[in-house]
C-alpha cells in the first residue's frame, strides 16, 4: 500500500478555518480529483462534514471518528491504523485531512502532494505538520503565476521519504 498526503498549505503551513479551506484555487481542486480519483480517501469526520455534496465519487471514503456513527457513502473507523488494516497491498491511498489525520499520517506516509501558496493565512485554525526537508525530498514541482482564476502564486510539489 502506497500512501500518500494531500494538502494546499500557506508559507506558515496553514490549511484551514472554522473547517474550510483558505484558498479557493480551481487548479488545485482539479489536481486533487485528478490524483484521487479511483483511490480510497481518508479523513476525519469534520473534514467529511465539510465536504458540500458528502462522499467524493469515484472514490473509496474512509472517515475517521470515534463516534462511529453511520455516514452516508463512506466506511467509518475508530481510528487509522483499523482504517488502514483494510487496505490491500496494491491500493493507494490519500489522506486528505484535517489537521490531527494529517500529524497522524505523517510517520508512515510515502510521498507528500502538495500545493504550496505563496501567502501567509493570517485567519487559520488549523496546520500541516512541518515537513523536515532532512526527511522529505522534493521529486517534482510545477509553478504557476496568479491569472484571472487564481488570486495567489502557487506551486504543485511532490515530495517523497528519504
Amino acid at each position: 500500500m502506497q500512501i500518500n498526503i494531500i494538502a494546499a498549505v500557506s508559507k506558515n503551513m496553514a490549511i484551514g478555518n472554522a473547517n474550510k479551506l483558505l484558498y479557493w484555487l480551481p487548479n488545485d481542486l482539479k489536481r486533487f480529483k485528478a490524483l484521487t480519483t479511483g483511490h480510497t480517501i481518508v479523513m476525519g469526520r469534520k473534514t467529511f462534514e465539510s465536504l458540500p455534496k458528502g462522499a467524493l465519487p469515484n472514490r473509496r471514503n474512509v472517515v475517521l471518528s470515534r463516534s462511529l456513527n453511520a455516514l452516508p457513502g463512506a466506511e467509518v473507523f475508530a481510528d487509522l491504523a483499523s482504517a488502514l488494516s483494510t487496505c490491500t497491498a496494491d491500493e493507494e491511498v490519500y489522506i486528505i485531512g484535517g489537521a490531527s489525520i494529517y500529524l497522524q499520517a505523517m510517520p508512515m506516509a510515502d510521498r507528500l502532494c502538495l500545493t504550496e501558496i505563496d501567502d501567509i493565512a493570517g485567519n487559520a485554525d488549523a496546520f500541516f505538520p512541518e515537513v523536515s526537508h532532512e526527511q522529505w525530498q522534493e521529486v517534482w514541482s510545477e509553478s504557476h503565476d496568479i491569472d484571472e482564476k487564481h488570486a495567489y502564486r502557487y506551486r504543485f510539489v511532490d515530495y517523497i521519504r528519504k
